[in-house]
Formats: C-alpha cells, structure tokens, sequence
C-alpha cells in the first residue's frame, strides 16, 4: 500500500453537521479526505423533510461543504439496497411482531460495507464517519476495538456493535473524543454552512417519527385484524394488525380496563396481542441472536458485562452465558421493563464495547442446558 493510499480516507458525507466536522478533523490531521453521500431513500424526497440523509438539501449540504473543504464529493444511488435490506426489513420485522432497529441494520448491512468497497475503488485504505464512537487499532493481526464516545450524552457505540473486524479495520471516527458542542465548533470554525443544522433524532425514512402511518401509507403491511387478550386467554378487544403495536405500549390499545394495561407479548403466529399489567412487563432473562463479539472471535464461557436492551437504556449488569450457533443467554441482575425482540442488546465492560445480539426472546432465570436450543422455562411459547 502506497503511502498516498494509507492517509485517503472517505468519508460518509449526511449533510449535517457531524460528518461536515469529521471531514474537516481529518484534513487537519493531514489525511487526503473524499466525499460521499448516499442516496437512501427511492422515491423523491422534495415533499419529505428536506434535512434527512436522502432529501435533496442534505445533498446540497454535503456537496457545498465538500467544496468549501476543497475535497472531492461523490454522491451514490444506493436506494435499490435500501429498499431491500433496511426498509423491507423495517417492516418484515413489525410483520412479525418484533420492533425493528432500522440505524444498527443500515450499518451493518449497507452504510460501511456500500463505504468500503467505493475506499477501495477510490485507493483509499480508510472510511470514516461523524459518529460519536471510538475504535482503537492496535498492532498489526490483532483485533481492532470499539468504545464508547467520550461525550456519554452523544456516545454511538450501540449503533455499531455489529461491525465486524474486517470494516473496523479500515475505520476512523475523528469525532470519538468531541463533545456536539466542540464539533460545531470545528464547522463554525471553517464557516461550513452545517454548524449550526438541527440534527434530526427520527428515522430517516419515516416522516414525522409515524411508523405506523409510514407501514400503511406505503403499503409495506395490511390490516390484519385479531384479538387482544389478557394473560389468560380471555378477549378484551380488537386489533387492526400487530404491526401495529410494540411492547410496553399503553395509550391506543381501546380498551376498557379497571387498571391500566400493557402490551406484554405479541404473537405473530396466533395473531394475537397480548396485555397485562406493568409489573408483568418485566423479565429477568432473555436470549440474543447474531451474536458479533469484537475483542474476541467468540464467546466460550460465561461473563459479566453491562447490558443496554435499547439506545436510551442506562444499562444493567448481567451474566452473558454462550448458547449453541451464534446466540447467548442474558440474565440480568435487575429484571428490566418492556426487553423487547427485534431490538439490540449491546455489551459493555466499562467504555468497551463486547458485542451483542438481537433480542430473540423473553425467558424465565432458570438453568439452561448448554448446547440445548430448548427453552423449557419460557414464560410465553416462541414466535420464532
């Protein structure tokens, strides 16, 4: 690899403040920086919110800061892979009575892969983003670790536990030691018109944060009417579509109740939505899928780490035990609300980020025979 080729780096361009910062850090830190935006979403976005990744002034943002920064910018229409590995996911997964993570499954799936073959073809040995994330490369052959950001209120890291070594070996993330406020900075600094651009918190593709009018008014899921029951069976009302419906949810269930009722279990295969009171939301074990351990190639035997069951979760201690394939058993130390399949659990031990899976199933805290796939001692009957 030529030197030329060892300090290019692309970097993932949204048009937003944060990756504007990461471009301008990394020509600070001398590195020949190329622009990239992808293009997501695969119908027009002029009538959607024009500050997402795909509308067409996040494009002009990114290309204007690009020439502001005097790099080179490409803009790549990848809507066709989006539509079919995040959005159809998106609603597969709502389909199926699981509550999706569409940000970890663009990562994984599309974002660094789509970023790390154009590094390639472009002779860069890196790729980069404005994530508030840390990746630590050591030595030669040795694995490459993922922490925290430094800034605990912006940190990312649950965002990118499933990257595997082959593309954290090639990633920067020059904002892993800023704070927001210092990134704005930087922007302010080199008069990039993104320094002070409101950054959006909902899902790009989803207008106004509304899933459930985005899953009907594109036609991804139909009504599928069915019951509402109680934890014994018994039929409390109707419902439209479980799609429609995450665990935990309390408000536009309609009906009535002398105490207030949650929504506990969704059964995709009875059709049924399943409800209770608060305290029978929460459970002291589960089980991941698709485990990705990044200090380690896998798992063997039991640890202790920090398990955050959703982005906003504070995290709670737990005993991560190896499971047959790639899953593992969670037993929490304090049982936690609303643990809900299809979302991520991340691992932590302090600012170092384990790895983690997605959460498959709820299970009682008993034993679990090594090896065995049989879960004797859930509380509901899979849906998987």
């Amino acid at each position: 690899m030529s030197e030329l080729s060892s300090k290019r780096v692309v970097v993932g361009m949204s048009g937003g403040v944060d990756s504007s910062a990461a471009a301008a850090v990394l020509i600070d830190q001398g590195y020949d920086v190329i622009g990239i935006t992808l293009k997501l979403w695969p119908q027009d976005c002029v009538s959607r919110a024009e500050d997402k990744c795909c509308g067409p002034q996040a494009v002009m943002d990114a290309r204007s800061v690009s020439h502001q920064l005097k790099i080179p910018y490409y803009l790549v229409d990848e809507s066709a892979d989006f539509q079919a590995q995040v959005i159809q996911y998106f609603a597969d997964e709502y389909k199926a009575g699981r509550t999706p993570n569409p940000c970890v499954m663009c990562n994984e799936k599309l974002k660094f892969g789509t970023l790390l073959q154009r590094a390639r073809q472009l002779g860069a040995h890196w790729i980069a983003t404005g994530h508030y994330a840390r990746v630590v490369h050591g030595e030669p052959g040795q694995r490459v670790l993922l922490k925290k950001g430094l800034d605990e209120r912006k940190d990312q890291s649950y965002f990118l536990f499933s990257l595997r070594q082959e593309y954290l070996q090639h990633l920067l993330f020059p904002l892993g030691d800023h704070t927001k406020d210092a990134s704005r900075d930087v922007a302010r600094d080199c008069s990039l018109r993104t320094a002070d651009k409101e950054e959006s918190m909902e899902i790009c593709f989803v207008p106004d944060n509304d899933y459930r009018a985005f899953l009907t008014q594109s036609r991804l899921v139909d009504p599928e009417p069915g019951d509402i029951v109680d934890l014994e069976g018994k039929v409390l009302g109707k419902h439209e579509g479980i799609a429609f419906y995450t665990i935990g949810q309390r408000r536009g269930l309609g009906i009535a109740s002398s105490e207030p009722l949650y929504v506990l279990e969704l059964d995709a295969k009875s059709n049924r939505v399943i409800v209770g009171p608060v305290n029978a939301l929460e459970r002291p074990s589960f089980i991941i899928d698709r485990c990705n351990w990044i200090p380690f190639e896998k798992l063997e035997s039991p640890i202790e780490a920090t398990a955050k069951i959703r982005y906003n979760h504070p995290g709670t201690m737990a005993t991560i035990t190896p499971l047959e394939g790639q899953r593992a058993r969670v037993d929490l130390s304090v049982p936690q609300r609303a643990i809900t399949p299809g979302q991520a659990c991340v691992l932590y031990d302090g600012d170092l980020v384990l790895g983690g899976g997605w959460i498959l199933k709820t299970c009682e805290p008993e034993t679990v025979v090594q090896g065995s796939d049989s879960l004797a001692s859930d509380r509901t009957p899979s849906r998987h």
